[in-house]
Protein backbone atom coordinates (compact mmCIF):
# COMPACT_ATOMS: atom_id res chain seq x y z
CA UNK A 1 0.00 0.00 0.00
CA UNK A 2 0.92 3.68 0.26
CA UNK A 3 3.91 4.44 2.49
CA UNK A 4 5.32 7.84 3.46
CA UNK A 5 8.50 7.63 5.50
CA UNK A 6 9.29 10.00 8.37
CA UNK A 7 12.37 9.99 10.57
CA UNK A 8 10.12 9.49 13.61
CA UNK A 9 9.66 5.87 12.51
CA UNK A 10 13.17 5.11 13.69
CA UNK A 11 11.87 5.37 17.24
CA UNK A 12 9.35 2.57 16.72
CA UNK A 13 10.29 -0.39 18.99
CA UNK A 14 8.96 -2.89 16.44
CA UNK A 15 11.53 -1.73 13.89
CA UNK A 16 14.59 -1.02 15.98
CA UNK A 17 17.41 -3.56 15.73
CA UNK A 18 15.43 -5.95 13.52
CA UNK A 19 16.84 -8.31 10.93
CA UNK A 20 14.81 -7.76 7.74
CA UNK A 21 15.05 -10.45 5.06
CA UNK A 22 12.75 -8.84 2.52
CA UNK A 23 11.40 -5.32 2.33
CA UNK A 24 8.28 -4.68 0.23
CA UNK A 25 8.89 -1.09 -0.77
CA UNK A 26 6.43 1.50 -2.07
CA UNK A 27 8.65 2.75 -4.89
CA UNK A 28 6.06 5.00 -6.57
CA UNK A 29 8.43 8.00 -6.58
CA UNK A 30 11.66 6.05 -6.92
CA UNK A 31 13.46 8.47 -9.21
CA UNK A 32 16.04 11.16 -8.43
CA UNK A 33 13.92 13.78 -10.21
CA UNK A 34 10.86 13.07 -8.04
CA UNK A 35 11.69 15.69 -5.42
CA UNK A 36 8.80 16.18 -3.00
CA UNK A 37 8.48 18.32 0.12
CA UNK A 38 7.24 16.76 3.32
CA UNK A 39 3.51 16.64 3.89
CA UNK A 40 3.86 19.33 6.55
CA UNK A 41 5.50 21.71 4.08
CA UNK A 42 2.92 20.88 1.40
CA UNK A 43 0.14 21.63 3.89
CA UNK A 44 1.71 25.03 4.63
CA UNK A 45 1.77 25.71 0.90
CA UNK A 46 -1.97 24.94 0.68
CA UNK A 47 -2.67 27.22 3.65
CA UNK A 48 -0.81 30.13 2.02
CA UNK A 49 -2.71 29.59 -1.22
CA UNK A 50 -6.08 29.65 0.54
CA UNK A 51 -5.17 32.76 2.53
CA UNK A 52 -4.29 34.48 -0.74
CA UNK A 53 -7.92 33.97 -1.85
CA UNK A 54 -9.94 35.04 1.20
CA UNK A 55 -13.22 35.53 -0.70
CA UNK A 56 -13.09 32.22 -2.54
CA UNK A 57 -14.63 28.86 -1.87
CA UNK A 58 -12.12 25.99 -1.97
CA UNK A 59 -12.69 22.67 -3.73
CA UNK A 60 -10.13 19.91 -3.16
CA UNK A 61 -9.91 17.00 -5.60
CA UNK A 62 -9.20 13.60 -4.06
CA UNK A 63 -9.12 9.96 -5.03
CA UNK A 64 -11.17 7.33 -3.22
CA UNK A 65 -8.65 7.03 -0.39
CA UNK A 66 -5.81 9.20 0.83
CA UNK A 67 -5.11 12.85 1.75
CA UNK A 68 -7.56 12.72 4.68
CA UNK A 69 -4.94 14.24 7.00
CA UNK A 70 -4.68 17.28 4.72
CA UNK A 71 -8.43 17.87 4.99
CA UNK A 72 -8.32 17.64 8.77
CA UNK A 73 -5.39 20.07 9.00
CA UNK A 74 -7.13 22.62 6.75
CA UNK A 75 -10.40 22.34 8.67
CA UNK A 76 -8.64 22.99 11.98
CA UNK A 77 -6.51 25.78 10.52
CA UNK A 78 -9.50 27.72 9.15
CA UNK A 79 -12.13 26.57 11.69
CA UNK A 80 -14.58 25.39 9.06
CA UNK A 81 -16.41 22.23 8.16
CA UNK A 82 -15.22 20.21 5.19
CA UNK A 83 -18.24 19.28 3.05
CA UNK A 84 -18.07 15.78 1.56
CA UNK A 85 -20.48 13.34 -0.07
CA UNK A 86 -22.50 11.00 2.18
CA UNK A 87 -20.46 7.94 1.23
CA UNK A 88 -17.17 9.76 1.91
CA UNK A 89 -18.55 10.97 5.24
CA UNK A 90 -19.22 7.38 6.23
CA UNK A 91 -15.68 6.52 5.15
CA UNK A 92 -14.25 9.26 7.38
CA UNK A 93 -16.20 7.91 10.32
CA UNK A 94 -14.88 4.41 9.73
CA UNK A 95 -11.35 5.84 9.75
CA UNK A 96 -12.18 7.46 13.13
CA UNK A 97 -10.96 10.86 11.98
CA UNK A 98 -11.69 14.08 13.90
CA UNK A 99 -15.24 15.39 13.60
CA UNK A 100 -14.62 18.07 10.98
CA UNK A 101 -16.62 16.55 8.09
CA UNK A 102 -20.24 17.03 7.09
CA UNK A 103 -22.51 16.10 4.20
CA UNK A 104 -24.64 19.25 4.61
CA UNK A 105 -24.25 21.48 1.58
CA UNK A 106 -23.27 25.03 2.47
CA UNK A 107 -22.18 24.19 6.01
CA UNK A 108 -18.54 24.93 5.14
CA UNK A 109 -16.60 26.73 2.42
CA UNK A 110 -14.11 23.90 1.85
CA UNK A 111 -15.39 20.96 -0.17
CA UNK A 112 -13.77 17.62 -1.05
CA UNK A 113 -14.83 16.08 -4.37
CA UNK A 114 -13.59 13.37 -6.69
CA UNK A 115 -10.53 14.52 -8.57
CA UNK A 116 -12.32 13.82 -11.87
CA UNK A 117 -14.65 16.76 -11.11
CA UNK A 118 -11.79 19.24 -11.25
CA UNK A 119 -12.17 20.31 -14.87
CA UNK A 120 -12.43 23.47 -16.92
CA UNK A 121 -16.21 23.28 -17.31
CA UNK A 122 -16.89 22.66 -13.61
CA UNK A 123 -14.63 25.56 -12.62
CA UNK A 124 -16.55 27.83 -14.97
CA UNK A 125 -19.85 26.71 -13.45
CA UNK A 126 -18.66 27.07 -9.86
CA UNK A 127 -17.27 30.55 -10.48
CA UNK A 128 -20.56 31.75 -11.96
CA UNK A 129 -22.14 30.96 -8.59
CA UNK A 130 -19.29 32.07 -6.32
CA UNK A 131 -15.54 32.76 -6.70
CA UNK A 132 -13.89 29.35 -6.38
CA UNK A 133 -10.40 27.87 -6.52
CA UNK A 134 -9.59 24.18 -6.87
CA UNK A 135 -6.65 22.36 -5.30
CA UNK A 136 -5.29 19.01 -6.48
CA UNK A 137 -2.87 17.55 -3.92
CA UNK A 138 -0.63 15.16 -5.87
CA UNK A 139 2.97 14.24 -6.45
CA UNK A 140 2.36 13.39 -10.08
CA UNK A 141 2.35 15.74 -13.07
CA UNK A 142 -1.19 16.85 -13.93
CA UNK A 143 -2.36 18.99 -16.83
CA UNK A 144 -3.96 22.22 -15.60
CA UNK A 145 -6.91 23.34 -17.72
CA UNK A 146 -8.08 26.42 -15.76
CA UNK A 147 -6.20 29.30 -14.08
CA UNK A 148 -8.07 28.64 -10.81
CA UNK A 149 -6.78 25.06 -10.60
CA UNK A 150 -3.71 24.78 -8.37
CA UNK A 151 -1.41 21.80 -7.80
CA UNK A 152 0.03 21.15 -4.35
CA UNK A 153 2.91 18.60 -4.11
CA UNK A 154 1.21 16.64 -1.34
CA UNK A 155 1.72 12.88 -1.58
CA UNK A 156 1.16 9.80 0.58
CA UNK A 157 4.11 8.11 -1.17
CA UNK A 158 7.71 8.57 -0.04
CA UNK A 159 9.98 10.81 -2.05
CA UNK A 160 13.19 9.47 -3.55
CA UNK A 161 15.30 11.00 -0.76
CA UNK A 162 13.01 9.52 1.90
CA UNK A 163 13.19 6.07 0.30
CA UNK A 164 16.98 6.15 0.35
CA UNK A 165 17.03 7.25 3.98
CA UNK A 166 14.56 4.54 4.99
CA UNK A 167 16.43 1.70 3.27
CA UNK A 168 19.77 2.95 4.61
CA UNK A 169 18.42 2.85 8.15
CA UNK A 170 16.53 -0.47 7.90
CA UNK A 171 19.25 -2.37 5.96
CA UNK A 172 17.15 -5.23 4.56
CA UNK A 173 18.73 -8.21 2.81
CA UNK A 174 16.62 -7.67 -0.30
CA UNK A 175 13.96 -5.34 -1.67
CA UNK A 176 10.76 -6.26 -3.49
CA UNK A 177 9.25 -3.17 -5.18
CA UNK A 178 5.45 -2.98 -5.27
CA UNK A 179 5.56 -1.06 -8.58
CA UNK A 180 6.82 -3.63 -11.07
CA UNK A 181 8.98 -2.70 -14.00
CA UNK A 182 10.60 0.23 -12.18
CA UNK A 183 14.37 -0.34 -12.30
CA UNK A 184 15.24 1.25 -8.94
CA UNK A 185 17.17 -1.60 -7.33
CA UNK A 186 20.49 0.05 -8.15
CA UNK A 187 19.66 3.09 -6.02
CA UNK A 188 19.60 0.95 -2.85
CA UNK A 189 22.17 -1.74 -3.54
CA UNK A 190 24.81 -0.14 -1.32
CA UNK A 191 22.44 -0.09 1.65
CA UNK A 192 21.44 -3.77 1.59
CA UNK A 193 22.64 -6.06 4.34
CA UNK A 194 25.13 -8.81 3.50
CA UNK A 195 23.91 -10.98 6.37
CA UNK A 196 22.46 -14.36 5.38
CA UNK A 197 18.69 -14.50 5.04
CA UNK A 198 16.83 -16.35 7.75
CA UNK A 199 13.86 -17.09 5.54
CA UNK A 200 14.33 -19.10 2.33
CA UNK A 201 13.88 -17.42 -1.01
CA UNK A 202 10.26 -16.81 -1.75
CA UNK A 203 8.94 -19.09 -4.47
CA UNK A 204 5.58 -18.71 -6.11
CA UNK A 205 3.67 -21.96 -6.51
CA UNK A 206 2.94 -23.18 -10.02
CA UNK A 207 -0.88 -22.65 -9.81
CA UNK A 208 -0.35 -19.05 -8.68
CA UNK A 209 2.14 -18.46 -11.50
CA UNK A 210 -0.29 -19.84 -14.09
CA UNK A 211 -3.09 -17.69 -12.69
CA UNK A 212 -0.91 -14.59 -12.92
CA UNK A 213 0.04 -15.42 -16.49
CA UNK A 214 -3.62 -15.78 -17.50
CA UNK A 215 -4.46 -12.43 -15.92
CA UNK A 216 -1.57 -10.79 -17.78
CA UNK A 217 -2.81 -12.24 -21.06
CA UNK A 218 -6.32 -10.94 -20.42
CA UNK A 219 -4.97 -7.45 -19.73
CA UNK A 220 -3.17 -7.44 -23.07
CA UNK A 221 -6.38 -8.32 -24.91
CA UNK A 222 -8.54 -5.50 -26.22
CA UNK A 223 -11.27 -4.87 -23.64
CA UNK A 224 -14.89 -4.97 -24.66
CA UNK A 225 -16.88 -1.85 -23.91
CA UNK A 226 -19.67 -2.55 -21.43
CA UNK A 227 -21.76 0.25 -22.93
CA UNK A 228 -21.65 -1.11 -26.45
CA UNK A 229 -25.08 -2.28 -27.48
CA UNK A 230 -25.16 -5.93 -28.44
CA UNK A 231 -26.30 -6.59 -32.03
CA UNK A 232 -29.91 -7.62 -32.18
CA UNK A 233 -30.71 -11.03 -33.55
CA UNK A 234 -32.75 -11.04 -36.76
CA UNK A 235 -34.35 -14.39 -35.90
CA UNK A 236 -37.76 -13.88 -34.24
CA UNK A 237 -38.24 -15.48 -30.84
CA UNK A 238 -41.46 -16.28 -29.00
CA UNK A 239 -44.72 -14.75 -30.15
CA UNK A 240 -44.03 -12.25 -32.94
CA UNK A 241 -46.64 -9.77 -34.20
CA UNK A 242 -45.27 -8.79 -37.59
CA UNK A 243 -47.04 -7.67 -40.71
CA UNK A 244 -46.01 -9.60 -43.85
CA UNK A 245 -45.92 -6.22 -45.68
CA UNK A 246 -42.46 -5.66 -44.18
CA UNK A 247 -41.11 -8.52 -46.27
CA UNK A 248 -42.33 -7.70 -49.78
CA UNK A 249 -39.06 -7.08 -51.57
CA UNK A 250 -37.42 -10.47 -51.49
CA UNK A 251 -38.39 -13.68 -49.75
CA UNK A 252 -35.97 -14.56 -46.98
CA UNK A 253 -34.53 -18.02 -47.31
CA UNK A 254 -33.63 -19.95 -44.19
CA UNK A 255 -31.29 -22.86 -44.66
CA UNK A 256 -29.83 -25.36 -42.27
CA UNK A 257 -31.95 -24.07 -39.40
CA UNK A 258 -33.91 -26.52 -37.28
CA UNK A 259 -37.13 -25.05 -35.91
CA UNK A 260 -38.96 -26.79 -33.05
CA UNK A 261 -42.43 -28.02 -34.06
CA UNK A 262 -45.43 -26.02 -32.88
CA UNK A 263 -48.23 -28.33 -31.79
CA UNK A 264 -51.94 -27.58 -31.92
CA UNK A 265 -55.25 -29.26 -31.26
CA UNK A 266 -56.49 -31.34 -34.26
CA UNK A 267 -59.94 -29.81 -33.92
CA UNK A 268 -58.61 -26.38 -34.81
CA UNK A 269 -57.17 -27.25 -38.23
CA UNK A 270 -57.72 -29.67 -41.11
CA UNK A 271 -55.84 -32.92 -41.34
CA UNK A 272 -54.54 -32.16 -44.82
CA UNK A 273 -53.81 -28.45 -44.55
CA UNK A 274 -52.42 -28.08 -41.06
CA UNK A 275 -48.69 -27.68 -41.01
CA UNK A 276 -48.37 -27.91 -37.25
CA UNK A 277 -50.22 -31.13 -36.32
CA UNK A 278 -47.67 -33.88 -36.01
CA UNK A 279 -46.75 -36.55 -33.55
CA UNK A 280 -45.18 -35.33 -30.33
CA UNK A 281 -41.78 -36.63 -31.36
CA UNK A 282 -41.88 -35.38 -34.97
CA UNK A 283 -39.99 -32.24 -35.88
CA UNK A 284 -40.21 -29.87 -38.77
CA UNK A 285 -37.35 -30.48 -41.20
CA UNK A 286 -35.25 -27.80 -42.80
CA UNK A 287 -37.24 -24.57 -42.64
CA UNK A 288 -38.20 -23.25 -46.01
CA UNK A 289 -37.53 -26.54 -47.83
CA UNK A 290 -41.10 -26.71 -49.15
CA UNK A 291 -43.61 -23.94 -49.78
CA UNK A 292 -47.17 -23.95 -48.47
CA UNK A 293 -49.93 -23.97 -51.09
CA UNK A 294 -52.78 -21.49 -51.12
CA UNK A 295 -55.26 -24.33 -50.58
CA UNK A 296 -53.57 -25.29 -47.36
CA UNK A 297 -53.51 -21.73 -46.07
CA UNK A 298 -57.16 -21.05 -46.96
CA UNK A 299 -58.53 -23.89 -44.83
CA UNK A 300 -58.76 -22.89 -41.17
CA UNK A 301 -56.66 -19.90 -42.12
CA UNK A 302 -57.07 -17.80 -38.96
CA UNK A 303 -55.94 -20.57 -36.63
CA UNK A 304 -53.17 -21.66 -38.97
CA UNK A 305 -51.74 -18.17 -39.33
CA UNK A 306 -51.30 -17.87 -35.57
CA UNK A 307 -49.72 -21.31 -35.26
CA UNK A 308 -47.64 -21.55 -38.44
CA UNK A 309 -43.94 -20.70 -38.02
CA UNK A 310 -43.22 -17.18 -39.20
CA UNK A 311 -40.44 -18.22 -41.57
CA UNK A 312 -42.91 -20.38 -43.52
CA UNK A 313 -45.37 -17.49 -43.89
CA UNK A 314 -42.58 -15.27 -45.18
CA UNK A 315 -42.36 -17.39 -48.32
CA UNK A 316 -45.61 -15.82 -49.56
CA UNK A 317 -45.85 -12.25 -50.83
CA UNK A 318 -48.14 -9.66 -49.29
CA UNK A 319 -50.42 -9.77 -52.37
CA UNK A 320 -50.98 -13.53 -51.94
CA UNK A 321 -51.57 -13.01 -48.23
CA UNK A 322 -54.20 -10.31 -48.84
CA UNK A 323 -55.94 -12.46 -51.46
CA UNK A 324 -56.06 -15.45 -49.13
CA UNK A 325 -57.54 -13.35 -46.34
CA UNK A 326 -60.20 -11.93 -48.68
CA UNK A 327 -61.11 -15.39 -49.99
CA UNK A 328 -61.28 -16.74 -46.48
CA UNK A 329 -63.82 -14.18 -45.27
CA UNK A 330 -65.93 -14.48 -48.45
CA UNK A 331 -66.53 -18.21 -48.17
CA UNK A 332 -66.42 -18.39 -44.39
CA UNK A 333 -64.28 -20.47 -42.07
CA UNK A 334 -65.72 -23.87 -42.94
CA UNK A 335 -63.71 -27.10 -43.38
Amino acid sequence: GDFRYTSAMQCEPALRGRHIDRLYLDNTHCHPQRALPSRALATCQAVRLIRAHPQHHVVIGLYTLGKETLLVDLALEFSTWVVVSPWRLEQMRLLELPDVFTAEEGAGWIRAVDVAEIRWDTLVTWNTLHPTIAIIPTGRPVKVTHPNIHLIPYSDHSSFVELREFVKWLKPCSIIPIVKGDMCQGYFQEYLSSAPQVLPDFKVSKPVQESGQRQSQRRRQKPTSLWKRAPRSSVPRGVVYESPEKNTEKPEVFTDVKVPQHYCEPALCSKEGCTCCRGEKDQLGTAGAASVSSEHLATGFAEQYLLTPLNVLKQNSSQMFDQLVEDFFQKGDTP
